[in-house]
């Protein structure tokens, strides 16, 4: 029993130090900023994927036609969970323009362990978070997020096959529900790289 009980913690440890040192190798080594070359033709419509709020209630994302949205996946124990405060500067000085999905997920580093109801106390009471958060979703384990199919399927958005490398890694829709950029966890929310892309 003995065996078994330090076994499954050898095993547990393994799969923790591996995630974190295949997120780092990706992060380091990846370019900031991915975008497509060419024209956009997405076979299943971005507008049409059903997602819950962290209250259980549905995000009609057809009501965020006209604007751009921010997908980021989120967690509360991870060294760029400061950026929920830049998330919140960039909505407060941009909600005319985009629209931020925040994606709770427990996969990268077991970091978000907790349940929707803490994760939106966390939001309030640390950030006074006023953007969306979805319920907490699987990116990368089974069942796979609808939202995270479509995101990382070129079958269906019409070019990105690219998973986030970690927590806060970010995609840009647009306003015509179009995938138009993934950008790494190290792009800040409050950066340059994002004020280019709600100007141009």
């Amino acid at each position: 029993m003995k065996f078994m009980t330090r076994k499954n913690r050898m095993i547990a440890i393994f799969t923790f130090t591996s995630t974190i040192i295949a997120g780092a190798f990706s992060m380091a080594f990846s370019k900031k900023v991915v975008q497509p070359d060419g024209p956009l033709e997405p076979i299943k419509s971005f507008y049409e994927i059903e997602i819950k709020d962290i209250n259980g209630n549905r995000i009609e994302l057809a009501s965020y036609s006209g604007k751009k949205v921010m997908i980021v996946n989120v967690a509360s124990r991870c060294g760029y969970t400061s950026q929920y405060k830049n998330l919140q500067t960039l909505y407060e000085n941009w909600s005319d323009k985009i629209e931020i999905i925040a994606i709770p997920c427990n996969d990268y580093g077991g970091q978000e362990p907790g349940t929707n109801s803490d994760i939106k106390n966390f939001c309030d009471v640390n950030y006074g978070v006023t953007f969306t958060i979805a319920e907490k979703q699987n990116i990368k384990s089974k069942p796979k997020s609808p939202l995270y199919e479509w995101l990382s399927n070129p079958d269906l958005n019409g070019w990105n096959s690219t998973l986030p490398s970690w927590n806060f890694c970010k995609y840009i829709i647009n306003e015509e529900g179009q995938l138009i950029h993934f950008l790494r966890s190290g792009v800040n929310p409050s950066g340059k790289e994002i004020k280019d892309i709600l100007q141009g």
